[in-house]
């Protein structure tokens, strides 16, 4: 054979020997070359999360209530309620988009089913104004042992000016409960069944300030003269009896 056709062939070779050479698999190759794994992050709850759902979103209406009555709602952000309950900003954004979401589940959740036995005391006793009286000035005293933060939270930002709480309060429901109890006491006055010389528009007003005010300011009270056996209990006893009796001797 001719030396050419000789070198031809042997070039032929060597190039199909190049275009055959085996690949190497991407199995195999991963064994020896491991990328870096980047977590990949689900929709959903964030991390870090502590307890269930339903648990997670009580502790942090909790937390949010404990601030705005200890230093009001408008220096209160979402990332403060977040150190407050020991969790990351992100989980408080997972249940409440914003503070204004916040304040309106906690008026809800929270204050609607107060509010909703505090009226139930006149409805229990429509004929009744000292009963009716007598059991609402204990409901103000049991809610108030029950919940440490709505004698602050109410006394911070339902009395004060500019509570943001009230607006909002009055902005969704209005003052429709507020009036029937203005038309009840002045049907007793008018029956006479109630003193006519209490003034109807401060009477409700006068019994929130005799039973949550001190509740609220007990921190203050209790170390200064007053003893500190005096509680929720005594709370009640003396301002039912201011309602019912005066200042005059039994």
């Amino acid at each position: 054979m001719p030396v050419k056709a000789i070198r031809s062939n042997e070039m032929k070779e060597s190039n199909e020997t190049k275009v055959k050479k085996p690949a190497v698999h991407a199995d195999e190759a991963a064994e020896h070359v491991q990328a870096p794994k980047t977590a990949v992050r689900r929709p959903g709850r964030p991390s870090g999360s502590a307890g269930g759902g339903a648990e997670q979103r009580e502790r942090l209406l909790d937390a949010a209530l404990a601030l705005f009555a200890r230093q009001g709602i408008l220096d209160t952000t979402l990332a403060a309620i977040a150190r407050e309950a020991g969790v990351t900003s992100a989980m408080v954004h997972y249940y409440f988009k914003t503070r204004d979401q916040l304040i309106d589940v906690l008026i809800d959740e929270r204050f609607i089913p107060q509010r909703a036995a505090f009226g139930g005391c006149f409805e229990a006793h429509p004929d009744d104004p000292v009963a009716a009286l007598t059991a609402l000035t204990r409901r103000f005293v049991e809610v108030g042992q029950a919940n440490p933060w709505f004698a602050p939270l109410w006394v911070r930002e339902v009395i004060s000016e500019g509570g943001l709480l009230r607006q909002r309060m009055h902005e969704r429901f209005g003052q429709a409960q507020q009036h029937r109890v203005h038309e009840a006491i002045v049907r007793w006055q008018r029956e006479g069944k109630l003193n006519p010389a209490l003034e109807p528009s401060l009477l409700f007003q006068s019994l929130l300030g005799l039973t949550l005010l001190p509740l609220a300011t007990a921190p203050v009270w209790r170390n200064d003269v007053v003893p500190r056996t005096v509680g929720a209990e005594e709370i009640a006893r003396h301002a039912v009896a201011l309602i019912t009796q005066g200042i005059r001797p039994a």
